[in-house]
């Protein structure tokens, strides 16, 4: 059985791992329980469906179903209350992207994650994750929509 840090890290990669690959029903299912924040903490969606939705509805996929995209998540700054069942989670972001004959390979955006965790049956989930995005650059052919600064 994994110790809560292990477990908390998994699912930070777990993330970033199903994003990529285009698995937006696999990251939904990350937030089952869980709710995605802005910087501010306004609540952007919540639940299963509703983060489905916004990945589905946000982020542009290729014939290949990917994005084109690789998210690193790094500096994980993980502080576990096994007695409680929870768990905070401080990391950064950087996405790259490339776009055969549009992007050469390119950072597109960075920032920070602020994550919240619950025990439950045993096994550890998000409840929160903050997205502080910081650093932008082109995200035309990563995004959907004009993205608004």
């Amino acid at each position: 059985m994994k110790d809560g840090r292990d477990a908390i890290v998994e699912l930070l990669y777990t993330y970033a791992e199903r994003i990529d690959l285009g698995d937006f029903e696999g990251v939904a299912d990350l937030f089952s329980h869980g709710a995605i924040t802005g910087d501010d903490d306004t609540v952007i969606c919540e639940g299963r469906e509703a983060v489905l939705a916004m990945y589905t509805g946000a982020t542009r996929r290729y014939p290949d179903g990917t994005p084109r995209t690789k998210h690193v998540t790094t500096n994980a700054i993980v502080d576990v209350d096994e007695d409680a069942g929870t768990a905070t989670c401080r990391s950064y972001f950087t996405v790259l992207q490339e776009v055969k004959g549009a992007v050469a390979l390119q950072p597109v955006i960075s920032g920070r994650y602020h994550d919240r965790f619950e025990r439950a049956d045993g096994e550890w989930r998000f409840t929160t994750r903050k997205m502080i995005p910081e650093l932008i650059g082109e995200l035309g052919h990563h995004l959907l929509y004009p993205y608004a600064r």
